[in-house]
C-alpha cells in the first residue's frame, strides 16, 4: 500500500472512532422492501424507533430492530456508560444492494425463466440529540 493510500485509511479509520454504527451484510430480501421499513425510523429517536419496529407488520423490522439495538450497544461500549432516554436518534441509515443469486425456474415449452434473489446491506449510525444553548422563542 502506497503512502498516500495509507494515509487516507488511517484518516478514514480516526474518523470512524466519533462515529457509532452498526452494519447487518447479507440479508436475504430485497433492498426496495428494507427501505420502506428503514424511511420509517430514518431520523427518529431511538426508543421511538424500536418501539416503531416492534409494532411493524414487515417481516424486515425484525433484522432492523436487531440491529438498532447492536448500535446502540456499540454507543454503549465506547462511550463507557448506559444511554439515557431522549439520548440518541439515528442519524444516518441506508441499504446497498448486496449480490444477487440468479436461479432458474421451469417455464412452459421447454423455457426456463430467470429468478433472481436479491440481498442487501443495511448500515446504521446513531448520534446524541444536538443540545441548543436557547431554546427557539429566546433567540431574539
Amino acid at each position: 500500500m502506497g503512502a498516500r493510500k495509507r494515509l487516507a485509511a488511517e484518516k478514514r479509520k480516526a474518523a470512524q472512532k466519533n462515529m457509532y454504527f452498526a452494519k447487518l451484510k447479507g440479508v436475504p430480501s430485497s433492498p426496495r422492501k428494507m427501505r420502506y421499513v428503514v424511511d420509517m425510523v430514518r431520523g427518529l429517536e431511538v426508543n421511538r424507533a424500536l418501539a416503531v419496529l416492534r409494532f411493524s407488520n414487515k417481516a424486515a423490522s425484525k433484522d432492523v430492530e436487531k440491529l438498532l439495538r447492536s448500535a446502540i450497544a456499540n454507543w454503549e461500549v465506547k462511550n463507557d456508560r448506559k444511554a439515557e432516554d431522549g439520548e440518541l436518534f439515528v442519524s444516518r441509515v441506508f441499504v446497498d444492494e448486496g449480490v444477487t443469486l440468479k436461479r432458474m425456474r421451469p417455464a412452459p415449452q421447454g423455457r426456463g425463466y430467470r429468478i433472481r434473489k436479491r440481498s442487501n446491506h443495511v448500515t446504521l449510525y446513531v448520534d446524541k440529540i444536538p443540545v441548543d444553548t436557547k431554546p427557539n422563542d429566546e433567540k431574539e
